[in-house]
């Protein structure tokens, strides 16, 4: 794995640079040397924050934490991102038992909406604009991969329509699709 350890509002000490690597390299066996993952660390008052994120040939794990240790943010980080590649694989394999038939490796790159608002401001406005490649999935890849990213709703491009869908979660608990005419 290639991670990138970066400090935002700290310095990354070499310290907690080797520590990151370390509690990642569990993550080792289950990508390649291709895979990516990036680390940023931030503090917020008393607040210590480690964002990462795994891009694994389309395939796109994050997880974040906050506490009041930088190391035991790493930690959870590290527990929950296994947890989400546990799920995955948990997931892939029943679909592959029930399917009877390999499904396609490549799952689609996520789409992340991530607004954050500085202050008040009178008007709404386009703050961030996000580009993504859309690739062919069912509908079931990309509930699984909204559910891995923690997301409410996921832009793709349906492997059955070659139609771009949104899926998203209703209040319900069940999911929705929104499909264009």
């Amino acid at each position: 794995m290639k991670i990138n350890v970066r400090g935002k509002n700290i310095d990354a000490s070499p310290s907690l640079v080797d520590y990151t690597h370390k509690k990642m390299g569990k993550l080792d066996k289950h990508f390649d040397e291709n895979t990516d993952v990036q680390v940023v660390m931030s503090t917020i008052r008393d607040d210590h924050i480690v964002e990462a994120t795994v891009n694994y040939n389309g395939l796109i794990l994050r997880g974040e934490e906050t506490t009041a240790d930088m190391y035991a943010s790493i930690d959870q980080v590290v527990d929950k991102l296994e947890r989400q590649v546990k799920k995955y694989k948990t997931r892939m394999n029943k679909q592959l038992r029930q399917k009877g038939t390999r499904l396609k490796s490549e799952t689609l790159a996520a789409f992340e909406a991530e607004e954050r608002k500085e202050g008040e401001e009178e008007e709404p406005r386009v703050v961030r604009t996000k580009r993504f490649p859309l690739k062919p999935m069912s509908v079931e890849e990309a509930i699984l991969q909204m559910d891995l990213l923690g997301h409410n709703f996921f832009v793709f491009a349906n492997a059955e329509t070659d139609a771009t869908n949104v899926i998203y979660r209703r209040k319900d608990g069940n999911y929705g699709l929104i499909e264009p005419e």
